[in-house]
């Protein structure tokens, strides 16, 4: 008989509904494609200074403010479009972190046409191993890539905010070893 969801080991206390299935259905597991890094990379962004929570509320509003951040789309952005989003309280208003999800965009399709696709990128710091006792908030790979995206243009991607982006999106599983979900995102990480 399997435990109630409210019963499972899981990395942080969460009761949120909203977070737990978060947590239990989607970070860690891997992204592989272009527009699922980006958004992430964005998100991570936008949470800089807030709780994850407030994103994920706010998940929804982001995906129609920046076109379902398809890379495409977003680095066609303008003024009016910064403006626009300035006024939209589906989303976190900070300006600096929206004109750096336009940048992040424009800086995707630069990756791209330079032959280095983002899901390249971020995958060369794949790291597989023992799952962590303790987190760090950055690592020398997550200080690297950082160096590496802000070359190539992105904005809002220090080695934290990097580190953060990896752990979501699968290329580390940083699930503790007693988490209910840590050997299914393994799996999934190997497939």
């Amino acid at each position: 008989m399997s435990s109630s969801p409210t019963e499972r080991v899981r990395c942080w206390p969460a009761s949120d509904p909203l977070y737990v299935a978060y947590h239990d259905e989607e970070w860690g597991r891997p992204v592989r494609d272009e527009r699922g890094l980006y958004e992430r990379f964005c998100l991570e962004g936008f949470q800089s200074g807030l709780s994850w929570l407030t994103i994920l509320r706010k998940r929804e509003g982001f995906r129609r403010a920046f076109a379902g951040f398809e890379p495409e789309a977003v680095a066609c952005f303008g003024d009016r479009d910064v403006a626009r989003l300035l006024a939209d309280a589906a989303i976190v208003r900070h300006r600096g972190k929206i004109e750096a999800a336009i940048a992040n965009a424009r800086a995707v399709l630069a990756l791209r046409e330079a032959g280095t696709p983002l899901e390249e990128l971020v995958w060369e710091y794949r790291r597989d191993g023992p799952a962590p006792y303790e987190w760090a908030a950055e690592t020398p790979e997550s200080s690297e890539l950082s160096r590496r995206l802000k070359a190539a243009g992105f904005r809002f991607v220090g080695p934290t905010t990097v580190y953060s982006s990896l752990q979501a999106c699968g290329v580390v599983n940083d699930h503790r070893p007693d988490c209910w979900v840590r050997d299914d995102v393994e799996r999934e990480r190997h497939a």
